[in-house]
């Protein structure tokens, strides 16, 4: 479901022989977990080995869900809103037509944001879930009180106590203990998987069933994936050592990840969390950023296009089949002149664009490019790519000889904004 094209890099050879013995022992050591982070590494069967029972009580809570409200709120921050916002614009599109909308809080402080959504559910039968692991994060934690605090003065605290979820520790942290005590619903996260690799756990799951989305599809996705990439000679594999070779041998220190879908815009914040805080550290790791062409053509392009050589390298995602496609009206005046396109989609124009950029950052641009080419956008191309993606994150973390599965800058600002804001103990 994802092939990986490297014939716009000019060394693909040398991609190709790259000695399958390292790579086997690599992988060894995430199957096997016996490498740097291997307490993080349940993600590696989960497509499989996921709870059953607790799956079937999510799509019952779901469902009941789905017929009292109009607005589930996702309160989470990273790894706990960005998979499933990623997941929600690439199924659903931009503008679903679906009875109950997602939006999402807790991934910011802005006042500005968080009264707007107040504002926005006054006259809106809403739930919430809040997906945290220790339910003390500060900007989930201060966004759920807000929500929390208008469900239950809107609804009372019977209904509330049936439109608030968490998904959270098994039996410990502040969430749990607050759910227990006002008897809410829970979900589990699991102990040995780190948030950017969560999204096929309940804290992307359960929303994305409120929403109506096939995740019985997105978990087959998965499991493919799973089974695809049980070959070392696999797409994902290639990609992991094209960019480390791209970085470490080339020198090349940011990576674009390019789309020409903008429901997928969502897809590339999740991936450059997933790159992001798995590869950068002990002052190693590509810098991951990211582009929606056309879009961005008329802007950051013309930096790729012409800025300076050998800083950065593009990953491009190329769908073949669009979720939907229209063609190109015919106007009888033709005063703008674009009759000439009438003959073809939308799709078309755009896959066209994708080849002519192709041909003009690689040839004149000389900027590396690698194709990531996805058969199409629904719940089993998310479920596919997501772990074809982890799985790369994981071997390119382990090629750096690094752990992928931790992420110790992120505590640093943590503290600090602690301390200024005078919390006990900092």
């Amino acid at each position: 479901m994802i092939k990986t094209n490297l014939t716009f890099l000019g060394f693909e050879k040398e991609i190709l022989d790259f000695d399958k013995s390292i790579l086997k022992d690599l992988e060894n050591k995430l199957i096997d977990k016996k490498g740097l982070g291997s307490d993080f590494l349940g993600w590696i069967n989960w497509p499989n080995d996921y709870d059953k029972e607790e799956y079937s009580k999510m799509k019952q809570i779901a469902s009941r869900l789905r017929k009292d409200i109009d607005v589930l709120l996702v309160v989470g921050i990273g790894g706990s809103y960005l998979g499933t916002r990623a997941a929600d614009n690439m199924i659903r599109g931009l503008l679903p037509n679906d009875k109950v909308q997602l939006i999402y809080v807790g991934n910011t402080i802005s006042s500005s944001y968080i009264k707007q959504v107040l504002d926005y559910v006054e006259n809106k039968e809403f739930a919430i879930v809040n997906a945290s692991k220790s339910g003390t994060t500060t900007e989930p934690g201060i966004s759920f009180r807000v929500f929390q605090k208008k469900l239950i003065e809107k609804k009372g605290k019977e209904i509330a106590k049936k439109r608030i979820v968490a998904v959270t520790d098994k039996s410990k942290g502040a969430l749990k203990k607050l759910s227990l005590n006002e008897g809410y619903e829970t979900f589990v996260i699991p102990d040995d998987i780190g948030g950017r690799f969560s999204v096929f756990t309940p804290v992307g799951l359960f929303p994305l069933m409120v929403a109506g989305v096939d995740t019985d599809l997105l978990m087959k996705g998965s499991q493919k994936a799973f089974k695809d990439l049980k070959d070392i000679n696999n797409e994902a594999y290639k990609y992991a050592v094209a960019r480390y070779l791209l970085n470490t041998k080339y020198d090349y220190k940011t990576e674009v990840l390019v789309s020409y879908e903008m429901q997928m815009q969502m897809y590339t914040e999740w991936w450059k969390q997933l790159f992001g805080e798995s590869e950068g550290k002990d002052n190693k790791g590509l810098l991951p950023s990211s582009c929606i062409f056309s879009t961005d053509l008329h802007s950051l392009g013309q930096f790729i296009q012409d800025g300076t050589k050998n800083v950065l390298f593009e990953t491009i995602i190329d769908v073949k089949k669009p979720s939907y496609d229209l063609n190109v009206p015919k106007d009888d005046e033709d005063l703008d002149g674009l009759n000439y396109l009438t003959s073809k989609s939308f799709h078309e124009i755009n896959q066209t664009a994708l080849k002519g950029v192709i041909e003009a950052h690689v040839n004149t641009g000389q900027v590396p490019n690698i194709i990531l080419e996805f058969d199409k956008m629904d719940a089993e191309m998310f479920g596919y790519s997501i772990y074809w993606f982890m799985r790369s994150c994981a071997i390119s973390g382990y090629l750096l000889d690094i752990n992928p599965f931790d992420q110790p800058g992120v505590e640093v600002y943590k503290k600090n904004m602690f301390k200024l804001l005078k919390k006990p103990g900092f």
